[in-house]
């Protein structure tokens, strides 16, 4: 059974096997999570983007999937990149924002990642209602099949973490 464990924090500064990186689908950083994981990765995990943007992802990554890179210089041995779903009012999304946990786990499964470290995917400036993305994400990650033995979702700052909080209780 996988752990869920919460942190308020920096996931950039995280300590894991895996960190997943909130990306947009160019995968050549962002702003957010995106930026502060390219920044604080250095330009291994950028070089590794392009390689994959110059063969399997020409036009980009699909919404909802997960791919790994290296994790240059952040505690990590991978980053694994999802594009998360930007919020609409007209229509129902959430499939997509929980295929971005799943895809994530079945990557860190192929990986052998036995720690994931998660922040609230499309949260922040894709507009995701905070207790919404919370809910989605962890009854995903309690409902999906893995090796992965902890998911650590790093939330950036105390209304994020209580949202969270209140869904692990």
């Amino acid at each position: 059974m996988t752990t869920i464990r919460l942190v308020q924090g920096d996931i950039t500064r995280e300590s894991a096997d895996a960190i997943v990186n909130a990306a947009n689908s160019s995968l050549l950083g962002g702003g957010g999570v995106d930026g502060a994981i390219h920044r604080r990765g250095g330009p291994a995990i950028l070089a590794d983007c392009r390689r994959l943007r110059a063969s399997h992802y020409g036009k980009g990554l699909p919404t909802g999937k997960a791919v790994a890179t290296t994790a240059g210089d952040l505690d990590a041995r991978w980053v694994i990149h999802t594009v998360g779903p930007r919020y609409s009012h007209e229509e129902d999304r959430s499939e997509l924002l929980a295929s971005c946990y799943r895809e994530s786990l079945r990557v860190a499964d192929e990986l052998g990642a036995r720690t994931v470290a998660f922040p609230a995917v499309s949260a922040g400036i894709y507009g995701w209602p905070m207790d919404d993305a919370a809910r989605i994400a962890v009854e995903t990650v309690r409902e999906t099949e893995t090796a992965v033995e902890e998911v650590r979702f790093v939330l950036f700052d105390k209304q994020a973490y209580d949202a969270f909080a209140g869904q692990v209780a």
